[in-house]
Formats: structure tokens, C-alpha cells, sequence
């Protein structure tokens, strides 16, 4: 019987052909301005070991964790390297600052429980990036044609579209930034055709903005009743510079120099 390859392997293999570059370039783009200016000390990306999209943070520690160990030139750009599943992470709740979960539920077959599991580690304000293959593109369409090889490195179940994925980080409440949508070209296997329909990108931003074969998120994990206290010296400071801006008029009176 032949081993089936595991899919998180099957889509790094995939973002090295030509259309995976092509994604890989937009998302990496996204990435990139996304986490530039989210500030804390520990980052984390689950999966996809060889495409650091932690880059572009400022973060003093920047993680990886996933199911299969990085070849050694991998994990050097890493602070650190965890054998993890993504609904099983072995860090302490409110413990990290930003969680990246690039195509994560095109290798799970529980994103509810990946979600739960990113709410609890993450401390509050702490932010949460997800990409992933939009089910209602000319990509995801074709990827459900009967009779038609398979264009994505995962089966159409897979697939979660973005208003699906807003309404479950709501439920957990995430304060859910507007999606990101990319790569409007048809489903192409060579960077030759690729690059002719590279005129569909301003088209469909345009005109068909929730047609890109992937997206990009962001939230913020929002925690209920929370309010943010300053230092107890600033306060203490506060109060005695007001007792001191008291000014007292005494006159002298009889007898009194």
C-alpha cells in the first residue's frame, strides 16, 4: 500500500511549482505588512518551515511549530523549532503575542478546534494571521470539476471561504480585519501564462475583488470587560501634583507681622 503524503508536506512541494510561486509571492507581500508593526516578545508560525513569513516582525523571539521536523538549513532561521499539532500546542494560555497560520486549514481536519486552540494561547490583544485558498475562485472552482485533475494540493473539503472563517473568529471574539484578497489569473501551469494574465490583477481587484484564489486575514483576540490600568506610582503622582496646585490666601491679622 503507498504512503500517502501528509498534506502539510504536499503543499510546501506545491509552492514550488510555478502557480505556488505565484501565490507565495502575493502572501508573502501580506505577510509582510501585516506583521511589520505588531509588537511583543514571542511570535509563532505553524508550518510551512521553509518559508519564514515572520521576516518583516521585530519580535526578539520568532518560532516555528509543526507536525514534521525541519531539515537542518530550515530550522536555523528559527529561534526555536516545536513538534506540534496546530489544535495541540504545547505553549501556556496568554502566553504568545502573534500567531501565523498560513493554509493551515487545508491541513487539518479540525479548524474549529485550530481556532480554539489560537484563542488560547494568545494573549489578549494579541494578534492572529490566517491565509488560505478561496473556495469561490476560478482556482477553487476548477479544483471541483468532475473528471479534471485536481489544481490544489488538497481536497475541496478543505476549503474554508473567508466569510465563514470572519464568523467563527467572531464567535470567539476576535475584533476581524477586512480579507485580503490576491492572484485573479486563471488556474495556469507555467510561469509563461502566468505572466500573460498578469492584466487580471487589476481587473480583479476591480471588478470581481472576491474572486482571488487566496486571501489573507487579520484579527485581534478581544477580551470582554478588560481595561487597560497604568503603573500605581502615576497615579499616586497624579494625586500629589494636585494637592501641591492648592494655593491658601492668609492675611496677616492684629498683632501680626
Amino acid at each position: 500500500m503507498t504512503e500517502q503524503t501528509p498534506p502539510i508536506v504536499e503543499l510546501a512541494e506545491w509552492f514550488q511549482t510555478p502557480p505556488g510561486e505565484y501565490v507565495l509571492a502575493w502572501e508573502r507581500a501580506q505577510f509582510d505588512a501585516i506583521v511589520a508593526d505588531v509588537f511583543g516578545y514571542y511570535a509563532w508560525q505553524s508550518g510551512l518551515a521553509d518559508i519564514n513569513l515572520l521576516q518583516a516582525n521585530r519580535m526578539p523571539f520568532k518560532g516555528w511549530v509543526g507536525t514534521e521536523m525541519p531539515a537542518p538549513e530550515q530550522a536555523a532561521q528559527w529561534q526555536g523549532c516545536v513538534l506540534a499539532r496546530p489544535d495541540a500546542l504545547p505553549f501556556e494560555s496568554q502566553s504568545v503575542d502573534l500567531l501565523l497560520l498560513p493554509h493551515a486549514f487545508e491541513c487539518t481536519d479540525a479548524p474549529h478546534d485550530v481556532l480554539r486552540e489560537a484563542e488560547r494561547v494568545l494573549v489578549p490583544e494579541g494578534r492572529l494571521v490566517i491565509s488560505g485558498f478561496n473556495p469561490w475562485s476560478l482556482w477553487g472552482a476548477r479544483n471541483r470539476m468532475p473528471g479534471m485533475e485536481p489544481w490544489l494540493p488538497h481536497a475541496p473539503s478543505a476549503q474554508v471561504s473567508l466569510p465563514r472563517l470572519k464568523d467563527w473568529l467572531k464567535l470567539l471574539s476576535f475584533d476581524v480585519g477586512p480579507g485580503r484578497f490576491g492572484c485573479y489569473s486563471p488556474a495556469c501551469r507555467t510561469d509563461k501564462w502566468l505572466r500573460r494574465w498578469n492584466f487580471m490583477e487589476a481587473y480583479g481587484r476591480r471588478w470581481w475583488a472576491v474572486g482571488g484564489a487566496v486571501y489573507v486575514v487579520s484579527a485581534v483576540k478581544r477580551v470582554a470587560g478588560m481595561r487597560l490600568i497604568g503603573p500605581a506610582w502615576k497615579k499616586s503622582r497624579r494625586k500629589r501634583a494636585r494637592a501641591a496646585s492648592v494655593a491658601v490666601n492668609r492675611q496677616a491679622g492684629p498683632g501680626k507681622t
